[in-house]
């Protein structure tokens, strides 16, 4: 007599994180981070490592200027931003999202 055991499959624990303009739940790795560093401005980690207080933003023209405007990441990140700061994360946002390079023709 031979006794079954049940099978059980694991599935790996994926990170879910919410968007802070459309509020959507999506993958950890689907999003991108914008961090509070200790130095108090704000960055984008693209890597997800950095320490600090975070945020995240969807992959979408959209979300990230909706996430920027008004006070709204400054909240979540409880900092102030600067509109220089405002500014860099914006053109980051253009070459993460739009794909448009350093190299910008006007």
């Amino acid at each position: 007599m031979t006794s079954s055991s049940p099978q059980y499959t694991l599935t790996k624990h994926k990170p879910q994180r919410t968007c802070i303009a459309c509020r959507r739940l999506a993958d950890k790795r689907e999003l991108v981070r914008l961090v509070r560093t200790a130095g108090g401005s704000v960055e984008v980690d693209v890597g997800g490592k950095k320490s600090g207080r975070g945020a995240y933003l969807c992959r979408s023209w959209s979300c990230w200027q909706a996430g920027l405007k008004g006070d709204r990441l400054a909240r979540v990140l409880r900092t102030t931003i600067t509109a220089d700061n405002r500014q860099q994360l914006m053109s980051r946002g253009e070459e993460l999202v739009l794909g448009v390079g350093c190299a910008k023709s006007e």
